[in-house]
């Protein structure tokens, strides 16, 4: 027996791990500084710790109460129904939910390119086809209504990322409007918010209750640290929000995780910093890399280094983990993750290096 064709699906390529660099290269996996994920470099909320410690004797119940007040709380915080807020493990998965939720065999959706690969991985899954929308580097990645409209032809989902990853532009609101009333009726717009709370921004959610096209997608792996709690969401539009009852995979997400989601919504100061120490890093890496760096709305720069590959390499030999962006089509180009003030100082003295040598070579 052999596996359906999944020679179309695009390969998830994630950031290499501590522990695997260390093993490849002989180092201390103390040594090394991992800047390549867009992981939160202060880890995850105390608050969020300790209540993962707390329903560790609870996890031989499913559930369900704790799914209820999270989706409450998130419901309260922005202004909407309990209904319209989807749970999922990961905001993979709410890219997933919507899928299930809207794709028919053989339509299209509109992805943009450099960007997530998840968001075509998902449309093919459920046997969709897959157009892509251009990010143009000789336009410093703009995301305009133009860049997404030229390129639309009726495609059922049309995905926006704002902040972008990983050039880290953005989409207004406005913008963001603009594309929904210019499609169909019949096309959903997801504008996925991964990275909101490093912009300045403000969210599209209001939008959703603007309108019945348009989803907004969240996650609690970054500004609150729980990446590997695997939370995230999806809030919709309230005409189609009972559709979660049918497409969510039952007691999907965990008794511990939904814990330190409920945790960390409430563990302010552990967002503000990770929020300050992020802008912080960012204007670090503009001023003072030896390199092209675009502005970024999320909590990582781009930088344009020549060849990518063998500049992450290098830096990895030297103990800092970077992406390489290859594998986004960005050959020249790598993204570091903000870090600390001493992970990010110390990744700029060594992708200096690594160019300097470059340069003279």
């Amino acid at each position: 027996m052999e596996p359906r064709d999944l020679s179309s699906h695009t390969v998830y390529r994630a950031g290499r791990g501590v522990e695997e660099v260390a093993r490849d290269l002989g180092l201390d996996p103390a040594s090394l500084v991992k800047l390549s994920s867009n992981e939160n470099p202060h880890g995850p909320s105390p608050k969020a710790v300790e209540a993962i410690r707390e329903s560790a004797d609870g996890v031989h119940r499913y559930p369900k109460t704790a799914h209820v007040d999270l989706t409450a709380k998130l419901a309260d915080r922005h202004g909407v129904t309990p209904e319209q807020v989807w749970l999922t493990p990961s905001a993979d998965a709410a890219l997933d939910y919507l899928a299930r939720a809207v794709i028919e065999p053989g339509q299209r959706v509109l992805t943009p390119t450099p960007g997530f690969a998840y968001y075509p991985m998902s449309a093919r899954y459920h046997h969709g086809e897959v157009d892509e929308y251009v990010l143009s580097k000789a336009e410093d990645f703009a995301q305009t209504p133009e860049t997404v409209l030229d390129h639309y032809e009726g495609q059922r989902i049309v995905y926006v990322t704002s902040p972008h990853n990983p050039t880290g532009s953005e989409m207004s609101v406005d913008d963001l409007r603009t594309v929904a009333e210019e499609t169909d009726d019949d096309t959903l717009v997801v504008y996925d918010e991964a990275y909101i709370h490093f912009s300045d921004s403000p969210s599209a959610i209001n939008v959703v209750d603007e309108r019945d096209d348009v989803a907004v997608v969240r996650t609690f792996s970054k500004a609150y640290g729980l990446a590997g709690t695997r939370l995230g969401y999806a809030v919709v539009p309230d005409a189609w929000a009972d559709a979660y009852a049918r497409i969510n995979t039952p007691f999907a997400v965990t008794v511990p995780t939904l814990a330190a989601g409920l945790a960390a919504l409430d563990d302010e100061e552990h967002v503000t910093k990770t929020v300050e120490s992020a802008q912080w890093a960012r204007e670090y890496l503009h001023e003072h890399l030896d390199a092209r760096t675009w502005e970024s709305g999320g909590n990582f720069v781009l930088c344009e280094v020549g060849d990518a590959s063998a500049v992450a390499d290098a830096c990895q030999h030297r103990g800092v983990i970077v992406r390489d962006c290859s594998s986004f089509g960005l050959h020249e180009c790598i993204r570091v993750t903000c870090g600390t003030h001493e992970e990010t100082e110390r990744a700029v003295e060594t992708i200096n290096e690594v160019l300097a040598e470059v340069s003279v070579a």
